[in-house]
């Protein structure tokens, strides 16, 4: 049984993006209060594998995340894209209009506004997490009361969706990162599948810097699909960049790798893995 650290508690995006990326393996879902709780567990148990979100098409990238990443032993063996559609759910027997207050996390809440504004008489309360707010309703038996979360936390706590597809913009994706401690990262190597990168590396702020690097990923045919700056605290003008590549070429993607690492400092291959198909609106 393999054993995968989650931010959130069971029943959330977390656990359901974990479970679609691994179908077809037994997992021992462990729940982690935050993410650097989840790095800090997986730093002191290197059998431990860990899911993370990463970007999300409306709230952009989780940049505390790219971070904690960099500062830990994980790699990045592969990734999860997984559509983000919310539920209104509560107790069995009870109907919509017997709802007077919704729970759920404020970022939940905002992606469900053009729906709680269509019911204006709903107090709308703000909780920790989606999936929390589910098992708080079924453990206290809150009648009146229902909880914005996935249908996974609806099911997982025994609650009865109301109304599906209540998120505003159907558009809305978050990409999870799989992870494994560099000593178990081998075991999830697949060449034949493998077309993707997240690279890490520092350039001082001078002219032409940043260009010469992505002119040598574009002489090698590298995509770039991604690329994140955060400055460097205590380093004046000195950025780290994250940038994620796809390739169809593995030699050339090394070749790139090998012109690129000496117009760089502290240049770091965050992980290698297949690219995760986009899912369905």
């Amino acid at each position: 049984m393999d054993r995968i650290a989650i931010q959130g508690i069971a029943g959330c995006y977390h656990e359901t993006a974990a479970r679609r990326y691994f179908p077809n393996r037994d997992l021992n879902v462990l729940p982690c209060s935050s993410f650097d709780a989840l790095f800090a567990r997986m730093s002191e148990d290197p059998e431990l594998l860990g899911i993370a979100a990463i970007e999300n098409t409306i709230a952009g990238s989780l940049l505390p995340n790219h971070e904690l990443l960099q500062r830990s032993r994980a790699r990045i063996v592969g990734e999860q894209k997984l559509r983000i559609s919310h539920v209104i759910a509560a107790l069995p027997g009870q109907t919509l209009d017997e709802i007077r207050e919704v729970h759920s996390h404020p970022i939940a809440l905002m992606q469900c506004g053009e729906f709680l504004k269509s019911r204006p008489a709903l107090k709308v309360v703000e909780r920790d997490d989606t999936a929390g707010s589910a098992r708080e309703i079924a453990e206290e038996h809150l009648a009146g009361t229902a909880a914005i979360c996935g249908a996974d936390a609806a099911e997982m706590y025994g609650l009865e969706i109301l109304r599906s597809g209540i998120e505003t913009n159907k558009h809305n994706f978050t990409r999870f990162l799989i992870l494994a401690d560099e000593t178990r990262a081998a075991e999830f190597d697949d060449p034949a599948r493998t077309n993707k990168a997240s690279l890490v590396f520092t350039l001082r702020h001078t002219q032409g810097s940043l260009s010469k690097v992505l002119t040598v990923l574009s002489f090698y045919d590298i995509n770039l699909t991604k690329i994140q700056s955060l400055p460097i605290i205590g380093r004046e003008w000195e950025y780290q960049f994250y940038v994620d590549v796809t390739f169809d070429d593995s030699l050339r993607y090394r070749q790139a790798v090998d012109a690129a690492r000496p117009l760089t400092s502290g240049f770091r291959i965050l992980g290698e893995y297949a690219e995760g198909p986009n899912p369905a609106i």
